[in-house]
């Protein structure tokens, strides 16, 4: 299957191709530049590295096949909302997108996995938060933007209290953030993420965790850096579970660590 659709508000197509290796398994790209990779038959199989970090994190949030509640803020080809359903079925999810015509394109070529509970919602990612007043999440993924390019108004540790205000107590926070040497975007995105545990009258230290290739935080290599907030103390056992589940050389910066990081 190859398909093709002229996103108008962004004036670039997106188009949904197969990944030429893996019967059933389809790439979602916008502008030619690669978004989003599914694997239909296997949903559980996650192929970029940084989602297989988110996907590892979100293992970790509740026992093992528990359902849970989450926001994904930035749909892509729902990936993520896929692998939950498949890894923890009856999931209650919801997705925000600012591009309606991507999200029914995914849809229409992509179907998401029978049973999968998915409320999805058009709009500005922080904007559309009034629409989940009063309701909290196990995990809230933010996967929109990259570099110094990312709109302002999500990259402020005013928006990541707002996020973090809608977790359950044992929930987790998990940012995307892609970026280029020398990673100056990354170190400001923990601090802002620091200033926002702060604000919310939490420990930051110990609370925050940033996942990665271990030479990504040597500031030299372009690519991702998954944040992981949490309303509670970052568990010890989060962080050996993670590095001895990679993907590796997998690196995992809290306390300390993260802080020197920063500079």
């Amino acid at each position: 299957m190859n398909a093709s659709r002229l996103l108008r508000g962004i004036g670039a197509h997106a188009t949904i191709t197969e990944d030429g290796f893996t019967p059933g398994a389809y790439i979602l790209s916008i502008g030619g530049a690669e978004q989003s990779h599914v694997d239909l038959a296997r949903p559980q199989e996650i192929f970029y590295e940084y989602l297989r970090r988110i996907g590892n994190v979100l293992d970790l949030a509740a026992p093992a096949g528990e359902p849970l509640r989450a926001l994904h803020l930035g749909a892509g080809a729902l990936t993520l909302t896929r692998y939950l359903q498949a890894t923890r079925p009856g999931s209650e999810q919801a997705a925000v997108e600012l591009e309606r015509e991507l999200l029914d394109f995914v849809l229409a070529h992509l179907p998401l996995p029978e049973g999968t509970r998915l409320e999805t919602v058009i709009g500005d990612a922080r904007e559309s938060l009034d629409r989940f007043d009063g309701r909290s999440f196990d995990a809230i993924v933010l996967d929109i933007f990259a570099g110094p390019d990312a709109p302002a108004h999500l990259a402020t540790s005013d928006f990541y209290a707002e996020l973090i205000a809608l977790l359950s107590p044992a929930g987790v926070l998990l940012v995307n953030v892609g970026d280029d040497p020398p990673l100056a975007f990354a170190r400001r995105q923990v601090r802002e993420l620091q200033a926002a545990l702060g604000t919310g009258g939490l420990d930051a230290d110990g609370a925050l965790a940033a996942l990665g290739q271990r030479d990504m935080f040597t500031g030299r290599y372009p690519g991702n850096i998954v944040l992981a907030a949490t309303r509670f103390p970052w568990p010890a056992e989060w962080t050996q579970q993670l590095l001895a589940t990679g993907p590796h050389p997998a690196a995992v910066l809290t306390g300390e660590d993260l802080d020197r990081f920063t500079g």
